[in-house]
């Protein structure tokens, strides 16, 4: 029974203690984010009889968007495996395919899967590769691609138990029909994290890490201003090479048994020389494609709002 998996539920995971993921203790900074995503998944289970009382869909839909190396899929599995929810994580470019109505069918399937596999979490990776602005695409593959998503998430037949995750580091190449309320219509920034942040971050990460009792985490905290999670996780993997090198150079009699040591000299000198992944040019034009994304959105229900009221007075 232990090693038995029915036909429906493959491709589907269930995060586990032993599976990477252990929950929300995985995940260090981003507390406003943990925050939406537990109101999101974790208080319709824990209180199901006072929503059962509340007749309207909830927001359970989800569009995670950042620079790279922020934790947008990172948080994602965190949460799957906090909640105890079996988890579908489908990378964009594999739904594509050459032959009409393969995509579509891709698709339908994911859904009708996760359907199947209900309560559970369908995360979308790299969300802008399936989904960009329709009429930009001449096969027209991706167009009928965001067809389907839309009829998927907000069509006749209701997705119940299903939490449908999507991140994506450029926000503005998705359709703007996928954003609207009833689809993916809460939406989140991973940003780069703060200095408090960042001692959170290498705190989980140098959890299970041989480090020496001088190690200060809030002095490489304050050394790695500009650095993303991933950065910092890269940061940790280095000195953890270089502890190994030296204690294989300096192995002898008396080493053994012992086990290499990252101390806080190492550590300091393998973050001076290292530079954050995201250069500052590159930073400040994410941040104004972002800025630009909030902005249109702003503005289009600003539009809305104004042609509601230009109908109502010519009626």
């Amino acid at each position: 029974m232990d090693d038995f998996l029915p036909i429906a539920m493959r491709d589907i995971t269930k995060p586990s203690k032993d599976g990477g993921h252990s929950g929300w203790e995985d995940v260090g900074g981003l507390n406003d984010i943990q925050n939406s995503i537990k109101e999101i998944i974790e208080l319709p289970s824990k209180f199901p009889n006072i929503f059962i009382q509340s007749p309207l869909r909830m927001r359970s839909n989800v569009l995670l968007y950042g620079p790279p190396g922020c934790g947008k899929t990172h948080i994602v599995g965190a949460a799957a495996a906090a909640c105890s929810l079996r988890f579908i994580s489908v990378k964009g470019p594999e739904l594509l395919n050459k032959y009409i109505g393969a995509s579509e069918q891709a698709v339908r399937d994911i859904f009708l899967k996760a359907a199947a596999a209900a309560p559970c979490l369908l995360f979308f990776d790299e969300f802008d590769s399936i989904a960009p602005k329709r009429g930009h695409d001449n096969t027209g593959v991706t167009d009928r691609v965001v067809n389907q998503f839309l009829t998927e998430l907000d069509g006749v037949e209701v997705l119940t138990g299903v939490f449908v995750f999507a991140a994506t580091s450029r926000p503005d190449l998705l359709d703007a029909a996928l954003l609207r309320p009833g689809r993916l219509d809460r939406l989140l920034f991973c940003d780069f994290p703060s200095q408090r942040e960042r001692l959170d971050i290498l705190s989980v990460l140098s959890r299970r890490l041989p480090l020496a009792n001088d190690v200060n985490l809030d002095a490489i905290a304050h050394m790695t201003e500009g650095f993303s999670g991933a950065d910092l996780q890269a940061l940790l993997a280095d000195a953890q090479l270089e502890a190994v090198h030296s204690f294989l150079d300096s192995e002898n009699g008396s080493n053994q048994g012992k086990m290499p040591v990252i101390t806080n000299a190492l550590l300091k000198s393998i973050a001076s020389n290292a530079k954050p992944s995201v250069s500052e040019a590159e930073k400040r034009r994410l941040y104004d494609i972002y800025s630009q994304f909030m902005d249109s959105k702003r503005s289009a229900a600003a539009q809305s709002r104004d042609a509601k009221g230009k109908r109502a007075t010519l009626a």
